[in-house]
């Protein structure tokens, strides 16, 4: 199983630019972390922690965080901001960008075009 360019493209005559070449190894390789790593603050080791403990503790910071920083006056939060990187493709940038907005988050921006 590989991704192949399209050799009938007028574009790119069947290359794959190295965003597209690496999407397979990306998910598939044998080095990828298969767990959550956490680092307390001022720690200097990492720990494993379970998917379900990570995702409460990101939850619970981003409902704090939004709740001491909300402007009601114009909906939104500017104590917050996203920067996608590059392995985004549109639709993870679409949907990060809906969660986002519906966030209250203004300050979202994405590394796709490079």
């Amino acid at each position: 199983m590989n991704v192949e360019g399209d050799p009938a493209s007028p574009i790119s005559h069947g290359s794959l630019c190295p965003k597209g070449a690496a999407t397979f190894q990306l998910v598939t390789a044998k080095h990828r972390p298969r767990q959550v790593l956490y680092r307390r603050p001022y720690g200097t080791e990492w720990e494993t922690l379970p998917l379900e403990q990570a995702m409460d503790m990101l939850a619970q910071r981003v409902k704090k965080t939004r709740d001491q920083n909300w402007e009601d006056e114009t909906h939104r939060t500017m104590a917050m901001a996203h920067l996608g990187g590059a392995t985004l493709d549109n639709e993870e940038n679409y949907l990060l960008k809906k969660l986002f907005t519906a966030l209250g988050i203004v300050q979202i921006e994405n590394q796709a075009r490079i």
